[in-house]
């Protein structure tokens, strides 16, 4: 496609905002106050991600207050103080990695002659984990995933099983997960930094409207 707003690899990258009645904690009334937060919670084995999560980021400060953070660092009281959660992992066998996908993914980084190199958090916990330990606390979320350049339906979505996860705790996923596409030597391809930025801009702007208008109904 030759569309401004979409990257290179990819089918049909159109942000999808669907007709939602997001749940929304008290804290957010006090938006006008302290600004709205964004937490960008990504694991990355190879940095990829990483990169993905901070331009995301970068877009969504036109609109957030943003922190980004591995999942590691991704603790109980900033998701809490989160208006809006955005998710993001590499994809591993067609889905979200576990203990012995990451465990070889290490060693293949660390085979002689590899140009891989480990994240430095990569040997933290991963995302599916840290998905089952966040309890249930609901509000908007969007999701993404890195994955090698292909059909989805043979390399298989991180970023669906993330939001499928969120889902079962009360999230609200406001955009259609997204994918950031990753070359046969590992590395991301080119453009798809900043397309990242571009979603985060888009992203930020559609979740905002969604928080405004809900706190209007209630006033």
């Amino acid at each position: 496609m030759s569309a401004p707003d979409l990257g290179p690899g990819d089918h049909g990258r159109w942000l999808l905002a669907w007709p939602i009645r997001p749940l929304f904690s008290w804290r957010q009334r006090l938006r006008d106050v302290i600004g709205m937060r964004a937490l960008v919670v990504y694991e990355s084995m190879y940095g990829n991600t990483r990169l993905i999560a901070s331009n995301v980021a970068d877009g969504l400060r036109a609109d957030y207050e943003v922190t980004v953070v591995p999942v590691a660092g991704a603790t109980a009281e900033l998701v809490a103080g989160a208006d809006l959660l955005v998710a993001g992992a590499p994809t591993h066998m067609h889905g979200l990695s576990s203990t012995a996908s990451r465990q070889q993914a290490a060693q293949a980084a660390a085979r002689e002659g590899s140009k891989l190199r480990l994240d430095p958090d990569a040997e933290g916990p991963g995302m599916q984990d840290w998905l089952q330990e966040i309890g249930h606390l609901g509000g908007p979320a969007a999701v993404f995933d890195t994955r090698v350049n292909g059909l989805a339906m043979l390399t298989g979505r991180a970023s669906r099983r993330i939001a499928k996860l969120l889902k079962r705790r009360g999230y609200r996923i406001v955009a259609a997960p997204q994918s950031f596409l990753v070359c046969s030597h590992g590395t991301l391809l080119d453009g798809e930094a900043s397309w990242a930025r571009r979603w985060g801009m888009t992203l930020g702007a559609a979740s905002k409207t969604y928080v405004q208008n809900a706190a209007e109904a209630r006033r």
